[in-house]
């Protein structure tokens, strides 16, 4: 059977790295021709220059997200790592006690937040550590999704060079406009269903300093409406699984921010866009939209375009069809 076709711009991903095949492999011969390496050295020398095109894909949650990689990558043998971002911790008090059951209701509208304060400026530094730390091992592809696009984009114009290609799965990518929330106002963003999350916030932004959601609610009206936005079709155990694992808090700020990519600095870095069809957060035309407004910022790096047909969240088997989306992305650098 023949191989599957790379996809685009594999040509131009080995340029824009810092850690080439070509150079580790140099490496190794020049030590070996100067020291007469034993055969344990020369497979250790073999092993270190395969593991300079070994990429790692570092993992940028949306909003609401827990950090973590992904564990279907892992299993086909890349290296993943998920970006702890600030607020999000195992260590910030996400959940307390009057988010369990019964909930206090008082205490969830006035708690502080652990978010209060934090937005993309903090994203963007928590990120470009990850990547720089995990850049000293080989190529790195940087991957996230919904409002995580907005840090991708942060972090593409702060550091292209250590980035082999960054991945957009139905995430916002500011070309044009400034931000997310300019995007949602646009034509193409007006069927957008995010109003619907409106009605399981539980506190005043303004008081605690953050969004704040209430995903536990057993409030049917609200429960359907996320369900219709996030992930409609999906089975009940797909859709309290999916409520579950969300962090009630989040930063009140980064949808506003501005996260407008340069075409000097991100603009250099191989792409990638996973387009979601039956998204009702971020509709299909939006994501065309962002899509064409990034190719038209820089002709000769367009977007490398796939498409599932999912919703927003996808449930297990439409994220296997990413996950074959990202393996097949490592063939570039190889």
């Amino acid at each position: 059977m023949q191989a599957p076709a790379a996809p685009m711009h594999c040509t131009r991903v080995m340029s824009n790295l810092k850690h080439p095949r070509r150079s580790a492999l140099r490496a190794a011969a020049t030590a070996a021709a100067a020291g007469g390496l034993t055969v344990a050295g020369d497979a250790t020398a073999r092993a270190r220059a395969a593991s300079r095109v070994t990429p790692t894909f570092v993992t940028v949650s949306g909003a609401g997200g827990m950090p973590g990689g992904i564990d279907q990558l892992a299993l086909r043998g890349h290296r993943t790592v998920g970006v702890s971002l600030p607020g999000h911790s195992v260590t910030d008090p996400q959940f307390a006690l009057d988010y369990q059951c019964p909930q206090q209701p008082e205490s969830l509208a006035t708690r502080p937040s652990p978010m209060a304060g934090i937005g993309l400026d903090e994203f963007t530094a928590a990120t470009v550590e990850v990547v720089r730390r995990v850049a000293e091992f080989g190529p790195v592809i940087l991957y996230g999704g919904s409002m995580g696009g907005a840090t991708l984009d942060r972090v593409g114009n702060t550091v292209p060079h250590l980035i082999a290609r960054i991945v957009y799965d139905t995430a916002f990518c500011c070309v044009d406009l400034a931000s997310a929330d300019d995007y949602l106002a646009t034509p193409e963003g007006e069927n957008s269903l995010a109003g619907n999350l409106a009605a399981v916030i539980v506190a005043d932004p303004a008081e605690i300093g953050a969004v704040r959601s209430n995903y536990r609610t057993a409030d049917p009206d609200a429960l359907a409406g996320l369900r219709q936005a996030l992930m409609a079709g999906a089975t009940d155990a797909e859709f309290h699984a999916t409520l579950a694992a969300l962090h009630p808090d989040e930063s009140a700020t980064a949808s506003g921010e501005n996260s407008q990519v340069r075409a000097h600095t991100w603009g250099r870095i191989p792409r990638t866009y996973i387009r979601h069809t039956r998204d009702r957060i971020i509709p299909i035309e939006l994501q065309d939209r962002m899509i064409a407004e990034a190719d038209r910022l820089t002709p000769h790096n367009r977007f490398d375009v796939h498409t599932v047909d999912a919703p927003h969240v996808p449930n297990a088997e439409q994220f296997g069809r990413i996950v074959d989306i990202l393996d097949q992305l490592t063939q570039c650098l190889r």
